[in-house]
């Protein structure tokens, strides 16, 4: 069982991870992104396995700030992702439409 002060710090590891998560979509490095994705789903795995109680006082300022502060990240990186996720998605479908008239006039 974790104590207050070191989910805190859990949360403020976390905001670490998004601010590395933000500059890897900033820098278009989108292996990277995948990488940190995966150390924060296994912070918030181990906030769910400790059962990530309420905090008062400090501690629940620290994740507050922390929550803010993730929050804001992951919107950046929204908007830096969703216009290559649009791109990505319209080269896909593309490729459909090729294999599909391909395949139907045996090209």
């Amino acid at each position: 069982m974790m104590t207050n002060a070191e989910i805190a710090s859990l949360y403020e590891a976390m905001v670490g991870i998004t601010d590395d998560m933000l500059a890897a979509a900033t820098a278009n490095d989108w292996d990277r992104l995948v990488q940190l994705e995966h150390q924060c789903a296994a912070c918030v795995r181990q906030l769910k396995d400790n059962g990530d109680s309420p905090l008062a006082g400090q501690e629940r300022v620290r994740k507050a700030n922390a929550i803010r502060k993730m929050l804001d990240s992951d919107r950046k990186i929204r908007d830096l992702t969703q216009p290559w996720m649009a791109k990505l998605q319209a080269m896909i479908s593309n490729k459909t439409v090729e294999r599909r008239v391909a395949r139907a006039y045996g090209v």
